[in-house]
Order: structure tokens, then sequence, then C-alpha cells
């Protein structure tokens, strides 16, 4: 279990998290999701015993990090997974790991399996893809056996079939009881994966939910297209729709459903050329959660923060 408990942390005059208060329990896989700068390294950097934090606590099964005496085999974490010296292989950088927490060979050659790079153990690291690299730092993780795992953006530069891999890996770790969070902008994978979501913004928690929960909570759009879109958006805020966008001939509205909007339609003779409801994605919660909190926003962004495609 993790537990972060009114946890800050600043440098210098920036707040990087601010009074963070969560859990991480084992059985599940956690999502730790938040906007560029919201806090998320760092937060695990806390965790991890790599930055002490200016206030608050970081627990690793009710300890801090430092004071486990075995923390590589307490805890796995990626954080980068280009920390690797070029021109050493796979296998000897894992079998120096495993000396150090007297790990075997058959470990070693056990995580490489695991990873997908039995066939490549043997050549430099510094000639490995994006994605081979990420492998190799899962292997490093799981090489003590922990029952905590944090992973950092695991997903970056992983092929389809790698994404698909690493989510029935993640998904396997907690169906063995192990405590799993993973941050990823992926939102969906996310969806796919994470049984359990804890959201930040600017160093702030903005949600701590189940993933069911909060796209059940979150609303569905009704989207259209029609000649008279401009003609139609006012009547649909008359009925109560909030208009989420309205450029050219496309609409796309909340708070009704697509019947009441076709009747609408034909009361005023307003030719549909295309009417359907889209289910709340991850991605459309996330937004709507975070779009206050964003550092970093530009015309696309502010466009898709309001519902925009």
């Amino acid at each position: 279990m993790i537990e972060v408990k009114n946890l800050t942390k600043r440098y210098g005059d920036k707040v990087a998290v601010d009074d963070l208060t969560f859990t991480v329990r084992p059985g599940a896989v956690t999502g730790y999701l938040g906007p560029n700068g919201s806090g998320k390294s760092t937060t695990m950097r806390v965790i991890l015993g790599l930055d002490r934090p200016t206030k608050g606590l970081a627990l690793v099964d009710g300890l801090p990090y430092r004071q486990h005496r075995a923390p590589l085999r307490s805890v796995g974490a990626l954080l980068d997974a280009g920390e690797v010296h070029p021109r050493r292989t796979a296998y000897s950088h894992l079998l120096s790991l495993a000396a150090t927490i007297g790990a075997g060979r058959s470990r070693v050659h056990e995580v490489l399996d695991m990873v997908g790079l039995n066939e490549v153990m043997h050549r430099r690291v510094g000639t490995y893809s994006l994605g081979m690299h990420q492998r190799l730092g899962i292997a490093a993780a799981l090489l003590g056996d922990p029952g905590v795992i944090i992973l950092d953006e695991p997903v970056n530069g992983l092929d389809p079939d790698g994404v698909v891999w690493i989510r029935h890996l993640l998904r396997s770790l907690a169906a063995e009881g192990r405590t799993v969070l993973v941050s990823s902008h992926l939102m969906s994978e996310m969806a796919q994966t994470a049984d359990h979501l804890v959201i930040v913004g600017q160093g702030r928690l903005l949600a701590d939910v189940a993933t069911s929960e909060l796209l059940a909570t979150s609303r569905p759009r009704v989207v259209l297209q029609t000649p008279r879109a401009a003609e139609l958006a006012p009547l649909l805020a008359g009925a109560g729709a909030v208009i989420e966008t309205c450029a050219g001939d496309r609409l796309e509205v909340a708070e009704i459903d697509n019947e009441t909007v076709a009747e609408l339609a034909l009361e005023n003779r307003i030719a549909l050329h295309e009417i359907y409801t889209r289910s709340t994605s991850l991605e459309q919660a996330f937004m709507e959660i975070t779009q206050s909190d964003l550092e970093f926003l530009g015309a696309g962004g502010a466009q898709l923060a309001q519902g925009g495609a």
C-alpha cells in the first residue's frame, strides 16, 4: 500500500505538490493522471525517497521508502527508462542490479523473458529503441519481485502490441495482490487498464475515484450535423441543453437526449443530416476535471477542454 498524507513539495517559490492526500491500495491498478506540470513525477520521486517533502508524508507499507531494509524487494519503480549506461547489455545491467538484492541469474532470465527481451539481452542498450528501453526498465522494476510497483509513463515508445502487453502485465500484477501505481497521458489506455484513478492539477488533488464511477458520472454528448446549426443551437439551449461545440454545420450538446433534439429540429423544420450519442470517454472526463488546471493550453487545447473533437 502507498499512503500520501498532506504532502507538499516546494522548489523555491514554486509549489509542485500542494497538500496532497491519497491512498493506493493493493489488488488494483491505480492510474495517476494530470496535465503537464501537475506534480505527478514529483510525487513519485518523494514516494521513492529521491526528494524530501517540504511537509507531509509518503509511506510504502507503513514506512518511508528510506526505512525499508530491502527497498528494491519492497518497491519496483521505473521513472526514466534512459538511465542505463549505453555500452552495457541488458543482461549485464540486470545482473549487476540482481547482485545488490541477492537475486540469482535465474531471476534475471525470468524477467527478461517476462518483458520479451531474451533474444536481445546481449545487445548493448545504446542500440535499443525507446520501446525496448521501456521494457528493460520494467524488467528492472520487477527484478526484486516487489509487492509495490510504481511506473511513470511506461507506455511511451511501445508499439500497439507492446501497449496490449503492458496492459495485461499490469492487470496480472494487481491480480496477484500487488500495489500498482502507473502514470500515463494515454487516456484510452488508462480506461482499459486502471481500476482506480487519482487525478491531480497544479499539485492538488482533483479526483480520487473508481474509473467506472468517473465514467458513469460524466455526461454523454449528442453530436449532430445540420446546415442550420447556428439557428438550432439557441433552441436547444432553451430546452436545457448545454452547447459544447457550434462550428459550421456541426453541433455537440450535453444535458439532452437525441430524441429530444430530433423532435425539436422537426418542430422547427430544421433538417438533420446526422445525429448520434457519443459515449463519455475517459479523455472527456479528464478534460472536464482538469481544464482549469492546465499549465499550457493552446487554441486546440482550449477547444478540447470545452468538449470539442
